[in-house]
């Protein structure tokens, strides 16, 4: 039946067929949008399955390497790593944060030995050292010292630099650090070392699994509201961008990812600089969840979450299911 009064333009038009679908959309996703992050653990020949992230494990030095081999013959350009450090090498001043043979750096050599083609993102907060479970180093009052704490980042971004890293990424949220750390890395000939701050870190409920797998679950005493961003912040995110850009950082990201779409969003349409969000643990174990529990279709929640995250104006997404995501767009 014809409508001779109908409007002349019918939207479903392009969308009768995959064809027209595909030839219309508007973003699209690749395997070069996707940072895979590894968790590494003391020992040999080690693969500890995370209770709480289910399908994702922390790794041993000896077989990293080949977390990171899978990677990069799906095309996903870079890993991002988080060491788990064993628990009588966690101190009040986080030392092991300076060691040049700490499990971060020998993980960053022996992925750049295997897969030299592939980046390595490195996090630099001392909480994966810390007794107390803190990003920095805290006084008698349980106030965490932002000065003193970024002097130390500093040197843990040269550390890191001189293992190998191509990419270090602040996620402490100390004011400054950006600033300190690139001044550390042109100091040390560090120039080509790119920095991806934590821009706008939230302090989220969405952390838990992380921690499970960093072994830091347990250890913090008090919470990091005072440096993480009280998350009914959107407009502080902005300040914050626009910060650690003035201070020399090349990328910058949004933690969490899902739940701050609408930051992403305004962190890209402000700045125009490359912007990362984090798919972060909680929110991966919210789909396996939903997908065990028959809520939905693993795949397909997989794939529009990340699209999402593109649609949003993001530049790449660092996500547990990198593999999987690859592996789908391959298809």
């Amino acid at each position: 039946m014809t409508h001779a009064s109908y409007p002349a333009l019918r939207m479903r038009r392009g969308r009768s067929a995959p064809w027209i679908r595909d030839l219309l959309a508007e973003h699209r996703l690749h395997p070069s949008d996707l940072i895979l992050p590894l968790f590494v653990c003391d020992g040999a020949d080690c693969g500890e399955p995370i209770a709480s992230l289910p399908g994702v494990s922390r790794w041993s030095v000896d077989r990293i390497a080949g977390q990171a081999k899978a990677a990069a013959a799906l095309g996903i350009p870079c890993v991002a790593l988080f060491p788990n450090t064993p628990a009588a090498l966690r101190t009040e001043r986080a030392e092991e944060a300076l060691n040049p043979d700490n499990l971060l750096c020998r993980a960053i050599k022996a992925i750049k030995d295997a897969v030299p083609g592939i980046g390595v993102l490195t996090d630099v907060a001392l909480d994966p050292y810390t007794a107390h479970g803190h990003d920095g180093l805290v006084d008698d009052r349980g106030c965490v010292l932002n000065d003193d704490t970024v002097a130390i980042l500093a040197e843990q971004a040269l550390v890191q630099a001189a293992a190998g890293a191509d990419i270090v990424a602040p996620s402490d949220m100390m004011d400054g650090r950006v600033g300190a750390i690139r001044a550390a890395l042109e100091g040390g000939g560090y120039c080509d070392v790119a920095i991806m701050a934590y821009a706008a870190k939230y302090a989220s409920a969405f952390y838990g699994p992380f921690r499970d797998a960093v072994g830091s679950a347990g250890r913090l005493k008090g919470d990091k509201r005072g440096y993480q961003m009280d998350p009914a912040n959107g407009a502080e995110a902005l300040r914050e961008v626009a910060l650690d850009i003035a201070e020399g950082a090349d990328m910058v990201m949004v933690k969490p990812g899902l739940a701050y779409l609408d930051v992403v969003a305004a962190v890209k349409a402000r700045f125009g600089v490359p912007t990362f969000a984090y798919a972060v643990s909680g929110e991966y174990a919210m789909i396996e969840a939903a997908a065990a529990a028959g809520a939905g279709d693993r795949d397909a929640l997989i794939l529009e979450t990340l699209l999402a995250f593109k649609r949003a104006g993001a530049t790449g997404v660092l996500t547990y299911h990198a593999l999987d995501a690859a592996r789908l767009i391959g298809r």
